[in-house]
């Protein structure tokens, strides 16, 4: 067998935990494709010559793409996203479809991928590799260049971000959840008596400029119009999960595990009495999101 065979053979075994790997990191099945290529051509390059753990310098290599590839998308991020309707944020066409990637999602959690997604890149590393694959920090320091002690920092401080410092009571939580999966679940089926029972009848929703079509309402009263509203979200329904939102339950829509918009809720008496849409990047960005437990 030539070395070439080898090096294939090796790197076929290795891919299913590269892409496990690439996926938490970046949050897209695409992405994490590109790095896993990425990380054979360096292979390809280097070839296998004093390497004494294949998997490590592949598990390495994979990851540093990755790094590259969160730095290049957060400073992109710094440029305002251009005002979209609401309605085309269910993602493009282009790369898996939805079903491969809520199966995706669904295996890694789709309000994780998005509480990832306000880490910084060498957090998202630290905690991935820590906390998912049981890396070393002695091996996560040599990759994000950084000392031991500084990656478990890294690490610890994205742990906190994930689990939320602050847990809201359990009995508040859960109804919350209760109704929030109940508009989810309405949106979805397109179910207008259903949205009402779960929204106040005074509800306000309120919208930023980034949520919408230039000229588009800000702001919208009445259960009636509100519900007839969340109609139009059923196209999206399914990128998006409930999470917790400035401690409060809200929903996350994340088309290809990328924070795209937010709806934070307010609740009285049981019901939905407010809805603030936000789409703004650097609203996103001052969020303090949560995974919900359980």
């Amino acid at each position: 067998m030539s070395e070439g065979d080898w090096l294939a053979g090796q790197f076929e075994q290795n891919r299913p935990r590269l892409r496990a790997v690439a996926y938490r990191m970046l949050g897209s099945a695409a992405e994490a494709d590109d790095a896993v290529q990425e990380a054979w051509l360096r292979l390809g390059r280097s070839g296998a010559d004093g390497v004494q753990n294949l998997a490590g310098w592949l598990t390495t290599a994979v990851t540093r793409v990755c790094l590259d590839m969160l730095r290049a998308r957060k400073a992109r991020r710094e440029q305002p996203l251009p005002a979209r309707p609401l309605d085309e944020l269910s993602g493009s066409a282009d790369g898996p479809g939805p079903e491969q990637e809520a199966l995706l999602a669904d295996s890694v959690g789709l309000a994780l991928l998005v509480v990832l997604d306000t880490l910084s890149p060498a957090e998202r590393a630290a905690f991935v590799l820590h906390d998912m694959f049981s890396l070393p920090f002695a091996d996560i320091a040599a990759i994000v260049g950084r000392s031991p002690n500084a990656a478990r920092l890294l690490a610890s401080r994205a742990r906190r971000r994930v689990h939320g410092t602050d847990p809201p009571p359990d009995a508040g939580l859960a109804r919350q959840r209760e109704v929030a999966d109940a508009f989810l679940a309405a949106a979805r089926r397109g179910d207008l008596a259903a949205l009402l029972a779960v929204l106040d009848p005074d509800v306000v929703l309120h919208a930023d400029g980034a949520a919408g079509p230039a000229g588009s309402p800000r702001q919208v009263r009445g259960a009636q119009k509100v519900a007839k509203g969340a109609l139009a979200f059923a196209a999206r329904a399914r990128f998006a999960q409930p999470a917790l939102v400035n401690k409060a339950v809200g929903v996350v829509v994340a088309p290809h595990g990328r924070l795209f918009i937010v709806l934070g809720f307010t609740f009285t008496a049981g019901k939905i009495s407010a809805i603030d849409i936000i789409a703004d990047p650097d609203r996103l960005r001052q969020l303090d999101l949560a995974a919900l437990p359980g």
